[in-house]
């Protein structure tokens, strides 16, 4: 028995009983200007050669031996440290880095070590500092989160002015954002032109294509996870600016110093200030405008304790003259709290709050107004366990659940009526471990185990089992669900996940990485629309949607070139799906009560190859990258109302096979920094008309073939400079202009057919976003 558990402790916790007496150094790295914790800041033993690597908290954990040794303290961004330790107890150690001087011979944009991108187990991943966003060109000059991330490879957008993104064949809804760990449903501003994210509230922006992390769940194909900043700990400061389409402020500092400080951030469009000095009547009636506000509040309870309030609030407005109302918005909440229960566990809890409204409707003043709402209300509890066993080995493990409350619409009105709400409570409790085996090969296991409860008050259908469709013909009866009586509820094999990541470091410089994870979906968006719309509904896993389920594997291999200044990575993928839902041909989901009619269950598979070439460091930088990609749908059924494309394979509606992007930045001296990105696109697949059918001399088109052509491809330059000038200790001013779409690329954003009135006949007509150059300029200042 003593044999047994020497072997089980050697091989769980990795550390022989016979080895040296080591201590725990443990503690917060933060950036000594203004207080706020750093993520991926690395902290190595030059002795014992032992490193760890900061949470998103900011805290690290590292053994090291029993006696005299020197750590170095490195984050990309930050001068480097080195911090003699001796003595032989475990210690709290917070470190404070300070900024690297951003010159003309040093531009640095990252917060990671060197040479990160080969040691860790991370594939897939990619990641953008509030920098690094803000040195891009973009539409009217706004620093946009979403519109950067659409650059990088396998991470795609149907079309301009499209809403949400597409990452490795997955649908919009299938990508889980993430603010402040509060679920963000519609993450657009202006119908998909403007992301929600506010960039000066931004601190850290991540995104998981794929070896998704078992704390993560709950969608198909990705995580997009935003952290605000936590605001200003030693001095009051702000920034902001002016620019054609909106205005922004965001200001910080400290309330207790080193203790308590805040965050504030706030942003508004004003087209709608403009609209009343058009000629036009239709024009001068018409509100268009965005507004959204970011707040945090930061406590240091005490040595190892804080805590962390935060919240966003956003919406849109749309009125066209009398014809009718538009408007939707996000709500978010999150309290957090940090505990460092001792050297080796931090515990984080957070309880969350979402609620994301949308409503469309006619002007009050109308004869026959109406106005339709709909919400959905998330209510969250998450904790998270981190414990650093040792050098070997980095375990999370925790439990999260989710109480939704949909109301899918309401009318008011001359007339009103509302659709049932629908409840369900997701759980899901996961474990990892990441595990340096030897010095060359880590590896990372997880597994996740998700499920959820559809429950009442509820009137559901009943339909003929033995008829293989749904519909108002097929209807046998009704049931009746009481309060918390259960609808349908999947807890059962189906719900564990499986993550697994693996890196196989060849030398300091290179690297193979590998990774499969299984995600399931309990949250679908109903939409037979080419793009999402913000009054697209949501409807939760019931008694007939079932929760869909995605496998992805992965093999990359990424080298660094010119002492890590150059890094390279090439990505190739499958990943297939099941249980997605579809809409039938001719669907009708407006203001449908029992929406299984409309719907059918299918199947999907995405593969690619990702290329990318990057620079982050030196006076020049920028990345090139290139997606050779597909993504497919197929819904087969015995019926051929049960049927798409007659059961065979078809392109999703954002198949892109070709996606390469060129983004470049040049800081020409300390008071210029130019800017350019290109972007070329493979068109998206279209459902072109077979044929044509007359009755009584009008023409009518015939579908069959589900997205069987396609538009036009895509391609756009974009150009920028900012001039830096009235630089001043406590004050520094800018001004950035540039130009989108420089060229007036006439880009197609659908095709779509209408009769000719005058020869009755179908009529192809092209939709554009923007077919001429964008100008912009924009005054920013910081203090």
């Amino acid at each position: 028995m003593n044999q047994f558990l020497r072997l089980a402790m050697i091989f769980f916790i990795g550390t022989p009983l016979f080895a040296q007496e080591t201590i725990t150094i443990s503690g917060t790295i933060s950036d000594k200007t203004n207080g706020e914790t750093l993520i991926g800041a690395a902290v190595y033993d030059i002795n014992s050669q032992s490193s760890s690597v900061t949470n998103p908290y900011g805290f690290y954990s590292l053994k090291v031996p029993a006696r005299p040794t020197k750590i170095y303290i490195s984050a990309f961004g930050f001068r480097n440290d080195t911090i003699e330790i001796s003595g032989s107890r475990d210690r709290q150690l917070d470190i404070n880095l300070v900024p690297s001087s951003q010159t003309i011979d040093e531009v640095v944009i990252s917060e990671t070590r060197e040479n990160d991108n080969i040691t860790n187990t991370e594939i897939s991943v990619a990641r953008l500092t509030a920098s690094e966003i803000q040195r891009v060109p973009q539409l009217l000059g706004e620093a946009d989160v979403i519109r950067t991330l659409t650059l990088l490879p396998g991470i795609t957008t149907v079309g301009e002015g499209a809403s949400g993104f597409n990452v490795r064949g997955g649908n919009t809804d299938q990508n889980l954002i993430l603010l402040d760990e509060a679920p963000v449903f519609n993450s657009s501003h202006l119908f998909g032109f403007f992301s929600v994210f506010n960039a000066d509230a931004i601190k850290d922006v991540k995104l998981f294509k794929g070896g998704i992390p078992s704390q993560y769940g709950g969608r198909l194909s990705s995580v997009l996870d935003v952290r605000q900043k936590e605001g200003n700990t030693q001095e009051f400061a702000g920034n902001g600016g002016l620019g054609l389409l909106s205005s922004r402020l965001t200001l910080e500092g400290p309330i207790i110093k080193d203790e308590m400080s805040f965050m504030v951030a706030g942003r508004r469009s004003y087209l709608d200030i403009f609209l009343p000095l058009s000629p036009d009547p239709t024009i001068q009636n018409t509100t268009l405008y965005f507004y959204d506000l970011n707040a945090k509040v930061n406590y240091k309870i005490n040595n190892r304790q804080r805590i962390y309030a935060s919240a966003y609030f956003g919406r849109d407005v749309l009125g066209l003259s009398e014809l009718f109302n538009f408007g939707w918005g996000n709500v978010t909440t999150t309290v957090r709290w940090n505990n460092i229960l001792s050297d080796e566990l931090f515990l984080n809890v957070s309880t969350v709050y979402s609620d994301y409204t949308y409503n469309i409707g006619t002007p009050e003043d109308q004869a026959a107004n109406f106005n339709l709402d709909s919400r959905i209300r998330n209510n969250i509890l998450n904790a998270n366990l981190t414990w650093f066993a040792n050098t070997r080995h980095e375990l999370n493990f925790g439990v999260n659940g989710t109480n939704y409350i949909f109301d899918p619409g309401k009318i008011t009105g001359v007339v009103e009526t509302e659709l049932a709400s629908e409840y369900a409570t997701e759980l899901a409790a996961y474990v990892s471990d990441e595990w340096s085996i030897t010095e060359n090969l880590t590896l990372l296991a997880g597994l996740r185990y998700s499920g959820i409860m559809n429950y009442g008050p509820r009137t559901v259908n009943e339909y003929d089992p033995n008829a293989g469709i749904l519909d108002d013909t097929t209807v046998i009866g009704q049931t009746e669900y009481g309060s918390g009586e259960i609808v349908a509820s999947y807890f059962d094999l189906n719900g564990l996940e499986p993550r697994l990541a693996m890196n196989y470091t060849l030398s300091p410089s290179q690297s193979i990485k590998a990774s499969y994870n299984r995600t399931r979906q309990y949250i679908h968006l109903i939409s037979n629309t080419t793009s999402a719309t913000p009054v697209d509904i949501w409807r939760p896993s019931g008694k007939f949607i079932q929760p869909a389920t995605a496998d992805q594997v992965a093999l990359g291999y990424f080298q660094n070139l010119f002492d890590n200044q150059v890094k390279i990575s090439v990505e190739a993928y499958y990943k297939w799906f099941s249980n997605l839902v579809d809409y039938k041909d001719g669907a009708d989901l407006i203001f449908e009560e029992n929406i299984e009619k409309e719907l059918l269950t299918g199947d999907g598979r995405a593969y690619g190859l990702e290329l990318m070439i990057e620079k982050k460091s030196g006076w020049f930088t920028g990345w090139i990258s290139y997606t050779l990609a597909r993504s497919e749908r197929r819904v087969q059924g015995e019926l051929r109302a049960t049927q798409i494309n007659g059961g065979e394979w078809y392109p999703a509606n954002f198949d892109k096979p070709h996606d390469l992007t060129i983004v470049l930045n040049a800081q020409i001296n300390d008071d210029w920094n130019i800017g350019a990105n290109f972007a070329y696109q493979t068109g998206r697949p279209v459902t072109y008309p077979d044929a044509l059918s007359e009755f009584q001399g009008v023409y009518y088109p015939v579908y069959s073939n589900r997205n069987g052509a396609r538009i036009p491809h895509y391609h756009r330059l974009d150009l920028s400079a900012t001039y830096t000038f009235a630089k001043a200790r406590y004050w520094e001013q800018s001004l950035s202009f540039g130009v989108y779409n420089l060229y007036g690329r006439n880009n197609p954003y659908s095709i779509f057919f209408r009769q000719d009135m005058d020869t009755g006949q179908p009529q192809a007509v092209q939709l554009s976003i923007f077919a001429a150059p964008i100008p912009f300029v924009t005054y920013n200042f910081n203090f």
